[in-house]
């Protein structure tokens, strides 16, 4: 680590006009997370998907030539259409790059679903890294409205 940790917190809201169950269980299936989380060019792979309380998930991400960052994801409490609470580490050629803290409130409104999600990151490879765990949530919450509106 070259490095000084930084930290951030990172506080991202979208409105979904869906039920609130619609819009969990996105993010409860790894095959349907994979399709609209990742960035237009990139990959997501799962190789192991476990999503419960207690559940692990280890993925590879990246260019889809190259799918060169290794995430682990730890799911410390779900309760299904209210909240999602995990951890998670992510590494890339060996070295740790970025361990967050993230939380996502789902909350039934008259017409859909509010989802808000809070990343509490520490980047031990500097700012560029939360700018991009901001912009890679940023382009996945908008991915999934649109990934719900073509399914509809």
């Amino acid at each position: 680590m070259n490095e000084k940790p930084q930290h951030a917190t990172i506080i991202l809201e979208h409105s979904y006009p869906v039920p609130l169950e619609r819009v969990f269980s996105e993010f409860a299936n790894p095959v349907a997370r994979s399709r609209w989380s990742r960035p237009s060019n990139d990959v997501l792979i799962y190789d192991v998907a476990d999503f419960r309380t207690g559940g692990r998930e280890v993925f590879r991400c990246g260019p889809q030539n190259d799918p060169k960052f290794r995430g682990e994801t730890l799911y410390h409490l779900i309760v299904p259409n209210t909240c999602v609470i995990s951890s998670e580490i992510l590494e890339a050629d060996g070295q740790r790059l970025a361990v967050s803290l993230n939380t996502l409130d789902f909350e039934a409104t008259g017409d859909g679903t509010n989802l808000k999600v809070t990343v509490q990151i520490v980047s031990l490879v500097g700012a560029r890294m939360i700018e991009g765990y901001e912009s890679g949530n940023k382009s996945a919450l908008e991915n999934l409205l649109h990934h719900l509106s073509a399914n509809e």
